[in-house]
């Protein structure tokens, strides 16, 4: 199987590590430093960056785009779950 020269050298960093690297960023690392340091190319801190800044809601509420994506998933699975009772309050209703 040729894959034309095309390696694939994506390497997977753990939670941990990747808040440890925002931490560092966020008291003053500068991002060329971090990357030549821990190996990490600069578009990936600056994705991790955005991972873990908070957004700022509404009442001082903070949340990061992750915990919205998630919180927003979660909303459309409740949404689903409460029109389905919806409709089988209905069909019992008329029993």
């Amino acid at each position: 199987m040729c894959h034309y020269g095309h390696r694939n050298n994506s390497k997977r960093y753990n939670y941990d590590f990747q808040k440890m690297i925002v931490e560092l960023y966020n008291t003053g690392s500068s991002d060329k430093d971090l990357s030549s340091e821990y190996g990490v190319s600069d578009v990936t801190i600056y994705a991790w960056i955005k991972k873990f800044t908070p957004i700022e809601m509404e009442d001082r509420f903070s949340v990061t785009p992750d915990d919205y994506a998630k919180l927003q998933t979660e909303m459309r699975h409740l949404k689903k779950e409460n029109e389905i009772l919806k409709k089988s309050m209905t069909i019992f209703a008329r029993k």
